[in-house]
Formats: C-alpha cells, sequence, structure tokens
C-alpha cells in the first residue's frame, strides 16, 4: 500500500510566490508542503478513479498558503469576534510561565476552581504566582481544564510524552479493512470530489481547516455540533463550504440521528479523544457495523500513547509544552513565551487529515484494503521543529488586497471577502458552492438524499 506517511518531495511540486511568516520555525515551508501533500493526495485519487489519464501539474502558491495559515477571511464593515477568552493566555508563576486556556466555559471554570479567584485577569495572575508551573498544570488538568506550562525542547525531548511522541508516525494507520466505495457519477477531473458525503465531528482548529479542504474540491460536507456550541472567532473562517446542523448525542434521538447520518457517510473525521466516542455509544464496534465502507480520519493533541494520550489540549498549548514557545523566545530575544506567529500545528494537521482522507479513497478505489489515520498536533510539532527553514527578508504579516478573491463572499455574518486559494492541480481549482455559515443553521440530513 501507499498510504501517505511522510510530506511530498520538493521537486514533486511547482512553487511559486515567496516570502515567510517571521518565526524561528518553518512555517511557511510547512505551509507549502503540507498543501502540496493535498494535491498529491488528489491527483493519486483522480487517477485512481479514471478522473485524468495522466497527472496534472501540481503548484502551491507560497505566499498564499502561508497567508491560509492566519485568517482566510477578511470581514468587510464589521469585525469578527475576538479568538480568545479575557483569561486566557500567558502567565508568570513562581518558576515560570504557563498558558490558560479558558475558551470553553469549562475549562475556564475549571482553572477558577484551582486558583479560588473571580474571573479577573489581574487576580489571576496573582494567584498564579504562588505556584510552581507543573504543579498548576497537574491540578487544572486534573480539575478537567486545559493548561500547559512552558518547557524547552531538551526537557520536552526528555519528557515521558515527548519521547512517546517522538515514536509516532506523522499519520498512524490503524485496524486494516476491505471496503467498497460508493460510485459517485457526479465526480470530474474539475470537481473530483462532488457527491463526497464527510460527516464532520470536529472543533476548533485542525479537523475543521480538513473538511473545508475537502469541500473546496466538492465534497458535501455536514458539521455535527451540539446544540448550543459556537465558536464564534474562527467559524466564519472555517465552516466554509459546510452545512452546519446541532444534534444532542446524548439524547436517545439525537443519538439514532448521527448513528443514521454515519451510515450514510463515506467519510467521518472527528477529533474525539480516546474513548469518548465509546461513552457516546459509538465504539468502533458500532461505527464498523454501521458504515462498514467509511474513510475515517481522526486526531487528538498529544499524541496516541504515553501518559498524556488521553489529555485535553489546543495549539497554543501543545507549542508551550513541546518546546516551540520557549525556542521562539530565545529567537526572538524575549523574555516571555514566544508563540508561532499562526496556529501552524492546527492548520499543518488539518491539511495532513484532509491529504489521509485523499489517501484512503484512493486505496479505496484501487481495491486494496484501508486503515483509520490518526493524526496528533504534538507530532506535528516534531515535524516543524525539523524542517529546514530558508532565509528570505521578505516577511509575510498581513494579507494585500491582490491577495483575495475578487468577488464579496456572503456569510450569515455579512460580507466580507476570501483569500485565493493556495493550491492548484492541472484544471482542478479550489471552489467553495457555499459561503460561511453559523452553527446549527442547517438541517441534519444529506442534502443530496433529500426527496
Amino acid at each position: 500500500m501507499t498510504l501517505l506517511s511522510a510530506l511530498p518531495a520538493s521537486d514533486s511540486y511547482r512553487v511559486t510566490g515567496s516570502g515567510a511568516r517571521p518565526s524561528a520555525f518553518a512555517v511557511s515551508e510547512l505551509a507549502t508542503a503540507s498543501f502540496a501533500a493535498v494535491g498529491q493526495e488528489l491527483i493519486r485519487l483522480m487517477k485512481s478513479l479514471n478522473l485524468v489519464s495522466d497527472a496534472p501539474e501540481l503548484t502551491v502558491d507560497h505566499r498564499l498558503a502561508s497567508l491560509w495559515y492566519g485568517f482566510s477571511f477578511k470581514p468587510e464593515g464589521w469585525e469578527m469576534p475576538s479568538l480568545w477568552d479575557a483569561i486566557a493566555g500567558d502567565y508568570q508563576a513562581s518558576n515560570g510561565w504557563i498558558r490558560l486556556h479558558t475558551n470553553l466555559p469549562a475549562h475556564r471554570q475549571a482553572a477558577l476552581k484551582v486558583l479560588k479567584v473571580k474571573p479577573d485577569r489581574d487576580a489571576v495572575a496573582q494567584a498564579v504566582r504562588t505556584w510552581s508551573t507543573v504543579d498548576l498544570e497537574a491540578a487544572i488538568v486534573a480539575e478537567g481544564g486545559a493548561t500547559a506550562a512552558m518547557r524547552s525542547r531538551s526537557e520536552w525531548l526528555e519528557h515521558p510524552q515527548g519521547r512517546a511522541v517522538s515514536r509516532d508516525p506523522l499519520i498512524g494507520w490503524h485496524n486494516p479493512r476491505q471496503v467498497t466505495l460508493r460510485d459517485r457519477p457526479q465526480a470530474t477531473a474539475e470537481r473530483p470530489l462532488a457527491g463526497l458525503r464527510v460527516l464532520d465531528m470536529t472543533r476548533v482548529l485542525a479537523g475543521p481547516i480538513a473538511t473545508r479542504t475537502l469541500a473546496g474540491f466538492g465534497a458535501e460536507v455536514l458539521r455535527i455540533d451540539p446544540p448550543g456550541w459556537d465558536e464564534p472567532g474562527v467559524i466564519p473562517d472555517v465552516s466554509l463550504g459546510k452545512r452546519c446542523a446541532y444534534l444532542d448525542m446524548k439524547t436517545p434521538a439525537g443519538l439514532e440521528a448521527v448513528q443514521d447520518l454515519l451510515s450514510r457517510a463515506d467519510v467521518l473525521v472527528h477529533g474525539y479523544r480516546p474513548g469518548a466516542l465509546d461513552a457516546l455509544g459509538l465504539t468502533q464496534a458500532k461505527r464498523d457495523e454501521l458504515a462498514p465502507n467509511r474513510i475515517e480520519v481522526t486526531l487528538n493533541a498529544y499524541g496516541w500513547q504515553g501518559p498524556w494520550s488521553n489529555r485535553r489540549g489546543f495549539d497554543s498549548l501543545v507549542q508551550m509544552s513541546a518546546g516551540i514557545a520557549d525556542a521562539g523566545r530565545s529567537w526572538a530575544k524575549a523574555d516571555k513565551p514566544t508563540p508561532l506567529p499562526v496556529q501552524a500545528l492546527d492548520h499543518a494537521t488539518g491539511y495532513l487529515m484532509a491529504a489521509a482522507a485523499l489517501s484512503a479513497l484512493s486505496e479505496a478505489a484501487l481495491g486494496n484494503s484501508i486503515m483509520q489515520a490518526r493524526l496528533s498536533l504534538a507530532r506535528t510539532a516534531e515535524l516543524l521543529a525539523v524542517l529546514g527553514k530558508a532565509e528570505t527578508s521578505n516577511e509575510i504579516t498581513r494579507a494585500n488586497p491582490t491577495d483575495y478573491a475578487p468577488a464579496p463572499e456572503k456569510s450569515d455574518w455579512g460580507v466580507g471577502h476570501r483569500l485565493k486559494p493556495a493550491l492548484r492541480v492541472g484544471g482542478t481549482d479550489m471552489i467553495w458552492s457555499r459561503p460561511a455559515s453559523k452553527l446549527g443553521t442547517s438541517d441534519p440530513i444529506w442534502p443530496s438524499l433529500k426527496p
């Protein structure tokens, strides 16, 4: 089998554009390579489905790829909500730095409960100073919160979880099985994923990027969230091309509806921690029973083995844990954590997830057994840490008006402009048939199955 396991060779695609995100790490190089991975696997799928006879040229715009690692959507005459909760951020403890991730109410409450303070940033800062980083990290995690002490690269590589992550493959393939792909007569070289049903059960940020990417090539993406869920700072960016519905899987009716959707899906993308789907009644055996011919791609924060494999985490936290924020501090000659200029671990993992789904589809189209793909932000961090960085004085910090598509996008929040696509595969362009939409605005049904 030739399932995706690494980034494509740099001489296998054409690169246009120049510049780099300012960072101690090869953020722009990672952006271009991750887009190229999507293109490489899309070409392989198109050939497997006999949509093309010869491999089309694969082109990545280096500048646009770098920009897509930030926000791809620019509102016109209105502002997107803040990405961060007022309490979230880096704090100095008694012996170093720690980051609190409090965007979700439960995570915010866990941190405040441990610190025994009200939701006031100054009060939080004073309380954090009385703790050591490791003790506070352990206490908040034990309370169900999300946090990370800043570690150096050497400390991370010597840490039990760092050692475990170093043994993980970039993309882990598990549970091989034979599948039969559903016929999609509407698929063409221009829209190779047309008719492909993708069930999106992911949250910020990597998973939604993966499904947004698949939607760009014609996939029918249906995102499911619990009633009332929202991610106001990012949804205008990542809901592009999708239908978004609410379902409560903790109720019998909601679980039954999700099971019906899964039974008709071609691809399942989810970001549930190990055991979480089991608790909802969607065990591996149940998923195999409901959707034996599905492609499944999933991710977690800290890897799939080791003591932290079940730990809650986000891009900014993994950057703290894995030594990225500390290396950035040294590079910038700063006196505080210096993260990447964008959430590159999320973005890279998202594009690799999309590429993994395409890779599995190709294997299935060729009649080979396929496996489930597992990725993690922490393992992507290790890829970034060893990736070669080109030196350039041309810094990419913000988009210019010419970087955006000329046609406006009428999102559910208001009109704005979307970046031009960074990836081109021959005559196959990334085109999204739906503008960004709010969560819960669609019915939880596959549109192609409407009576």
